[in-house]
C-alpha cells in the first residue's frame, strides 16, 4: 500500500474537515476522501480512533 501522508497529516485533515464543518462520518469520508481513510486505517486501529486521537467533538455531523 503506498501512503502519501504521515500520522500528523492524517490528523490534521481530519480538523481541517472538522473545522469547515464537514461530516465526519465514516461513510462521507469513505465516499469523498477515500485516501484520507486509507491513510488513517494505516495508522490508527479504526477510523474512530483517528477521531479520538484529534479531540474533535461531534464526530457525526
Amino acid at each position: 500500500m503506498e501512503l502519501n501522508m504521515s500520522a500528523d497529516e492524517v490528523l490534521g485533515q481530519i480538523v481541517q474537515l472538522h473545522n469547515t464543518g464537514e461530516s465526519l462520518a465514516k461513510k462521507n469520508v469513505k465516499k469523498l476522501h477515500p485516501d484520507l481513510m486509507k491513510n488513517a486505517l494505516y495508522y490508527y486501529p479504526s477510523w474512530e480512533h483517528a477521531l479520538q486521537k484529534t479531540g474533535v467533538d461531534n464526530i457525526a455531523h
